[in-house]
């Protein structure tokens, strides 16, 4: 089975995977940059170091091969402890051991385990597809002398025939309310039938008219409720905290508290899904503030890492 494998899949999801018995991985974030010098922009990166001294089991890797290949718990710690012991062997050996696209493990004349990052490999998901571009700005161009045509516009011609089809429009109705109205007059003025209205009546109706058209006008006009179609999408926040250890003991894990109290730190403890103890320094909103905690105090806790708190 390719262990390897799992660990690259957990690098991109991860910041920190360790191999139980071999040492831990960490992803060291790197926001975008510009070279001022050579202008290429440079998109997100997430490089990878190592650290032997994060030897201990956190469950991540042993979890992820039971969950794929169906193995219990047991079986793929013994194949995880199987794999570290061989990588061990062979370093001990003089033999360079290589993880494809993460890596190279050496030993140096002190016997210590020395890492050589792959060059050109990100981790970083955000940036996938991103590659480094160089932007070189025109000289001599001005935008304030861009100068934009005019448009001319053509005279809208009428079609002589359209401008008679209107006037007969126009005609007809005239000649025809002109026919009308002497001989709807005459008709009233043929004889008394033509006037049998109820004057009684017609002025009933006039004044329940003019009562209701008062009323209408006195009636405030319904307000219609503001409904909001789009309401506010729920804002997730994340949180980083740079973790500086990792104790399965209690004891130790107070006595690292206390030194970073004395630092300037207010270290938090918490209790890992392993039962190990973590110890988390700071923890912050931004990712790349907590990068640079880390970067700075990397020299004195070299095993400390981001995590993403949610």
């Amino acid at each position: 089975m390719d262990i390897k494998a799992f660990i690259r899949e957990l690098l991109f999801s991860h910041d920190c995977v360790i191999v139980p018995g071999f040492g831990g991985f960490i992803g060291n974030f790197t926001p975008a940059r510009l070279d001022q010098k050579t202008g290429v922009f440079y998109p997100p990166l997430k490089q990878i170091s190592f650290n032997r001294n994060l030897s201990h089991n956190d469950g991540l890797l042993i979890g992820r091969i039971s969950m794929v290949t169906g193995l219990n718990y047991a079986d793929s710690r013994r194949m995880v402890e199987e794999f570290a012991g061989d990588i061990r062997a062979k370093l001990a050996s003089g033999k360079q051991v290589v993880f494809d696209h993460i890596g190279t493990f050496t030993n140096n004349h002190e016997n210590n385990i020395q890492f050589e990052p792959e060059a050109g490999i990100n981790y970083y998901p955000g940036s996938f597809g991103l590659e480094p571009f160089q932007w070189n700005p025109q000289n001599g161009y001005d935008v304030r002398k861009k100068v934009a045509g005019r448009i001319l516009k053509e005279p809208v011609r009428l079609n002589p025939g359209r401008k008679n089809l209107w006037r007969a429009a126009i005609l007809v109705p005239v000649l025809a309310l002109l026919i009308a109205v002497p001989f709807r007059t005459e008709l009233f003025r043929s004889g008394v039938e033509a006037t049998s209205l109820n004057p009684l009546v017609t002025a009933e109706f006039e004044n329940n008219r003019i009562a209701l058209e008062e009323a209408v006008k006195a009636e405030p006009p319904a307000e219609l409720p503001v409904i909001d179609e789009f309401p506010p999408a729920p804002v997730e926040t994340v949180q980083y905290s740079i973790i500086t250890g990792s104790f399965k003991s209690e004891e130790n894990a107070l006595s690292h508290i206390r030194e970073l109290k004395s630092d300037g730190y207010e270290p938090q403890m918490q209790k890992a899904s392993n039962g190990f103890i973590r110890v988390t320094a700071m923890t912050c909103y931004s990712k790349e503030k907590a990068v640079q905690t880390r970067d700075s105090i990397s020299g004195k806790f070299p095993g400390a890492w981001v995590t993403v708190v949610k």
